[in-house]
């Protein structure tokens, strides 16, 4: 049987259209942010995602996940072993897709066409991502010229859910002084850090170079142009990520 276009009609009245076997699903915003994070978590990994790890990750109550993953199962949209983990099945990776794709494509928006601040979109995106159609998401990336990236750097699939692979796995903390490195991706939940790296200058395309390192990870930053440098904790410089600009040459 040919696949058909089948409509799954969130609780919030949002439909999303996928190509998959006859059948409905009713999806509420929750189950969609829980097939969302298990996608970023297991994309991390490659692995089976932890309960524990993706109740972190809600900031829910393990008990609030196992329940989550018995309903999410029953619909076929995940694996779930008890003490195994859990994983997307190939009919939940799609939905995980498209609500990325929602998400990625309304912080470019907002950031480009509406002037927020990069460090306001991530929760705006998060309230919005369920409420609007593939339609009008192409519609905004039709605007935007089809953005490959959002703001801070992180890749949004296409209209066909295709996503390309990161340009680097390095991190800033994986260079040495002397290093020169572009800045390719930053994390986008943390809305201090943004702002700090703001103010600093610090932005996917920014060139820096690596200018100390010290015993305890702090990685010290000369801005190309910029008048002071910057330092930044371990824990920040590993989770920012960074392509050398040697190997761009090479």
């Amino acid at each position: 049987m040919h696949p058909q276009l089948v409509t799954l009609q969130a609780d919030t009245q949002k439909t999303i259209n996928l190509v998959s076997s006859n059948f409905v699903l009713m999806l509420s915003a929750i189950m969609e942010d829980y097939l969302k994070a298990i996608y970023y978590l297991q994309d991390e990994t490659d692995e089976r995602v932890r309960t524990s790890t993706l109740a972190e990750h809600m900031g829910v109550e393990q008990p609030s996940v196992t329940s989550m993953m018995k309903k999410l199962a029953e619909r076929d949209l995940v694996h779930h072993e008890p003490y195994k983990g859990v994983e997307l099945t190939d009919t939940g990776i799609p939905i995980a897709l498209e609500i990325i794709r929602h998400h990625r494509l309304l912080e470019r928006y907002l950031t480009d066409h509406l002037e927020y601040d990069w460090a306001e979109v991530h929760d705006e995106a998060d309230r919005l991502e369920h409420h609007i159609s593939n339609q009008f998401a192409d519609r905004i990336a039709e605007q935007l010229g089809d953005p490959a990236v959002d703001p801070h750097g992180d890749p949004i699939p296409t209209a066909e859910l295709d996503i390309s692979a990161p340009k680097c796995g390095e991190t800033l903390a994986d260079h040495q002084v002397g290093d020169s490195v572009r800045i390719e991706r930053v994390p986008d939940e943390d809305a201090d850090l943004l702002r700090y790296l703001s103010e600093h200058g610090i932005h996917p395309g920014t060139e820096v170079e690596i200018v100390e390192v010290t015993s305890f990870g702090m990685v010290t930053l000369d801005l190309d142009g910029g008048d002071e440098p910057v330092a930044l904790p371990e824990k920040v410089a590993r989770s920012i990520s960074a392509q050398s600009l040697s190997e761009d040459t090479s």
